[in-house]
This record gives structure tokens, sequence and C-alpha cells, in this order.
């Protein structure tokens, strides 16, 4: 089953995983001399590090050169050109072992050149050097003056990229019932969740202990060194506000212009934001439910029942696998990211209501990342090791099940996979999580604009409020757009798009609370 708690950006690219997970350091060089005041260990456990960088970090020059076409997206124009980043792998010892992280950009189109802006698209875990020449023409009018840059984040894609089991475990573990009603089903879920940890552990290696969103957080500030930019301009979705904010923490100083798009609550624990994700993919599913003239309500119980139907009798279809209840979760969940997927919806459950899942599979193959061949990509792997080298909570299955009614009362149709995902996400890790919440204060930051959509399904509206909360007064700029889908600028509301252009192009800060209408 695809875990869900990691959002999804749905970008002109195509869908892109990205996440609700974060991490923090404890208040980094810039912060401590910001006056930040020191998390509680609760907040977070990370050692950041304080010594000076070498200047075989600082000094790198990159080899800028025609980008190749990899297993998941053919080379990109010649504009485009890639290069490897020298990090350190540990961050408490700088002049230690190093890594690469695979970087691409595309120089400034016009004359008035900014600097750099740096895009995350989520995951955690998604491929910047894959996305960013997609994504390329929604923000045309922010290439005239920056650098475009996207970049593969430590553990992923080309950055040292795990793959913690192979294509045919990946679909042979579709058989695993997500949400167990026996102790059998709970025994396999759990050893199904283990063995996947066992898995990155062996491919990691030692890289699997420095993953953590603050290890990424400072490769973006020696990224920023080496692009030769003194301030770092950043755009963020889903998980990736986690990592702006996260940045903003560590360096306030050395924060630019930073947009936030799809924000996550950075208050929230792993069961926070599971419940999140609970409600807000109900709310956006409700949203479907209402658009064709259903009542909510109505269109959840029948939704629900089909899925307790799959539970023990899964559908057949055209190409011969069965779509299980998990897979059909995960083809429902696909379409709510973006509304004009919604009409893919209605033929899918109209058609599994006739007795046959195709449909529904192959919108669960497209969240999974799975070829026409068999082959799914890693995503899914880098998101697990990430989130779960950041989160240090662990609810055991007999809390988990405690807690299975509340998640059920929140959304009939998604919670009880939701609610069983906080035992087996990081069940059996095999390295510890660094932190509950993410530390994100940033005490003498510029402005950061922060977007929140009133429809999205996997970073709800709220998270947006509570960001600008735990940044600081001053700091989070909130602007709202009521949309739907997930994230909101490049969706077809001038207002959001011109706000978020004047900003990063002229430094133009909206009034904090600006609501953008559908």
């Amino acid at each position: 089953m695809a875990r869900h708690r990691r959002g999804a950006a749905a970008l002109a690219a195509g869908l892109l995983l990205t996440g609700c997970g974060g991490a923090s350091g404890t208040g980094g060089d810039e912060g401590k001399g910001s006056g930040s005041p020191p998390p509680s260990a609760a907040r977070s456990t990370a050692t950041p590090s304080s010594a000076a960088l070498p200047s075989s970090l600082t000094s790198q020059r990159l080899d800028w050169h025609r980008c190749k076409a990899t297993d998941s997206s053919p080379a990109p124009g010649d504009t485009w050109r890639c290069a490897t980043l020298k990090v350190p792998l540990d961050w408490s010892d700088p002049g230690g072992r190093t890594i690469g992280l695979a970087l691409v950009r595309a120089r400034a189109t016009g004359g008035d050149r900014i600097g750099s802006l740096l895009f995350n698209f989520g995951g955690p875990g998604a491929s910047g050097v894959s996305a960013m020449p997609y994504f390329e023409p929604s923000v045309s009018a922010l290439h005239e003056r920056y650098d475009l840059v996207g970049w593969d984040p430590r553990g992923a894609g080309a950055s040292e990229g795990v793959r913690c089991r192979g294509d045919r475990d990946i679909e042979a573990a579709e058989a695993v019932d997500a949400t167990p009603d026996t102790p059998a089903e709970e025994r396999a879920y759990l050893q199904d969740a283990a063995d996947f940890g066992e898995g990155c552990r062996k491919a990691a290696g030692p890289l699997l202990a420095h993953v953590s969103t603050t290890d990424t957080a400072r490769d973006m500030d020696l990224m920023r060194q080496v692009l030769g930019d003194q301030k770092l301009h950043y755009f963020g979705m889903s998980y990736g506000t986690e990592l702006g904010g996260v940045y903003a923490h560590l360096f306030p100083r050395r924060t630019g212009r930073l947009v936030l798009d799809a924000v996550v609550d950075p208050t929230a624990d792993a069961v926070g934001h599971a419940e999140n994700q609970a409600r807000g993919f109900q709310r956006a599913l409700d949203d479907y439910f209402a658009s064709t003239g259903q009542d909510p309500a109505r269109g959840a119980r029948k939704t629900a029942a089909l899925l307790k139907r799959l539970d023990t009798a899964p559908l057949p279809t055209s190409s011969g696998r069965k779509l299980t209840q998990s897979l059909a979760v995960t083809g429902i969940i696909l379409p709510l990211y973006s509304e004009s997927s919604w009409p893919r919806l209605t033929d899918a459950l109209k058609s599994a209501e006739d007795g046959d899942g195709s449909q529904l599979l192959a919108l669960a193959d497209e969240y999974d990342d799975r070829d026409a061949s068999g082959h799914y990509s890693t995503v899914s792997h880098s998101q697990r090791a990430i989130s779960c080298l950041d989160e240090r909570q662990r609810p055991t299955p007999a809390r988990t099940k405690a807690r299975l009614a509340r998640f059920e009362r929140i959304s009939p149709v998604f919670g009880d996979f939701l609610g069983w995902d906080t035992a087996g996400w990081c069940h059996d890790w095999p390295v510890p999580g660094q932190y509950d919440t993410p530390e994100v204060a940033a005490p003498g930051a510029a402005p950061i604009l922060l977007i929140g959509n009133t429809g999205d399904p996997a970073t709800p509206y709220e998270g947006a409020h509570r960001m600008a909360e735990e940044l600081g007064r001053g700091v989070g700029v909130e602007l709202t757009w009521k949309g739907e889908g997930h994230g909101a600028y490049g969706r077809g509301s001038d207002c959001v798009d011109s706000t978020v252009n004047a900003y990063l192009l002229n430094g133009s800060v909206p009034k904090d609370g600006k609501v953008c209408g559908s």
C-alpha cells in the first residue's frame, strides 16, 4: 500500500510524491546567533554541526554538462545542464566522507538576473532533476530573472538513491492486508514493514542515518554558497514546505524569498499528520461527491462498503492482477489531488461497482509510479527512509488499535488505512527517529509567503496558519486560495500566480491573510 501520510503535488510535470513529514535541528549556526530559543527535546534532537566547512566544499566548482536520460525521464533540452555537488555524509563531521547530490539548472533567460531559485517538489524523495525541466513552463515568468535549480535530495534519485526491495517483492506486498482484521494478518502486515526496513538498511548502509530533513536543509545552504548566492531563494511544495521551514530556522539571516505552497502542519506529530490527512482526503472526497450531485455522506458510505467487500474479495482486472482493498484506496486517493481528474474517479468507481477493478488499479499504479513492464520507481523507498529517520514516534499496534475508532470517525473511507499506517510505516525501523515535531521558528528571517488551499487533500488548509504561527510574528505571511486539489500555484488562479510572482520577482509582500477566490 502506498503510504498516504506523505502527500503528492500535482504539477505540470505529472503527479509527484510530496509529503507531510519533515525534520529539524536544534537551531543551526545562524539560528544560534539570531536569539532563537532552544527547542525542547520533544521537538528536535538532531545535533547540528558548528564546525567551519572546509574549502574543498565551499570553493568547489561545479562541472555543468549536458544532462543524460535517466530510467524515469528523457534528457531535457539544451538549456539545461547537470552537475554533482559534494556534501558531507555526516554534517557533524564536515571534513569527512562526502556524497554527491545531482543538480539540474537552466540559466535565467532575461538580463536582470536576481540569482538562483531552488525548487523542492516534495516527497520526501521526489526527484528535482527529473521534475524541474517539466515544471519550467509553469514558472516561465520566474525563469526570466532566476536560474531555475532542481536537485535530488540525499537518499533520492541520482543522489545516492535507495532501493529497498525489488519489483517482484513490491508487487507481492500488494497482497498484504494494510488494515489487518486477524492476528495472522496483523503479523503479516508488521513483518512486511520490518522486512522493508531491513532491505533499506542493507541497501543504504551508513547513509540511512544521514538522510534527514535537517541534513538536506544544510545541503541547501552549501548549495547556496557554491551557486554564489548571498541569500537562499526557494520554492517548496508540500513536504518541501517543511524543508523550507527547517532551513529558515537553521539559517534565518540567509533566508531570501521563500514560497511555501501546500503547507505542512509543523505542529503535528506522526499520528497528527495521519489524522490531518484522513480529514483532508475525506473533505476532498466529500467535495467530489457534491460536485457530481451526490450526497457526500451517502457517497462515503457506498465507497466504504465497496472497500469492505474488497477486503475479502478482490476484483479481477484486465491485467490479470487483482484489485485489493489497499490498491483501491490508493486508486481513489490519486484523482483527489487534482479536480481535473475527478471524472476519472467517477468512471473508476462505477467500473468497480460493476465488478471490474481495472480503472482503479490503473490509478493506483500511477500513484505508485509503476510502469507497464511492472517496474516501480524508488521514490517511495526514499520517502520512507527520510521520513522514518525524521520521526521519533513509533506507535505500537495496541495504541494504534485504540485510536482506530477516532480515525474512522474522521474519515469512514480513509481512516482505517491511515490509522494502521501509523503503526506500520516505521515499524522496527533500523535507525531511531530524530524528532516528534520539527522546529521551524525563524526570528530574524525575511517574510516567507505561505499558500494554503481550502480544498487541499494531502496538506489540509489549516497547516498554513500553523506554520505562520510557528515561524513567528512578521515572518509567515498567509495567502489563501479557495480551490480544490493539492497546491495552488499554477492551477489557474491569476490571483495566486500574480501574488507569488510579484513577491519573488519584485519582493512585494502581500497583506497577511489575502484571499484568492476559486
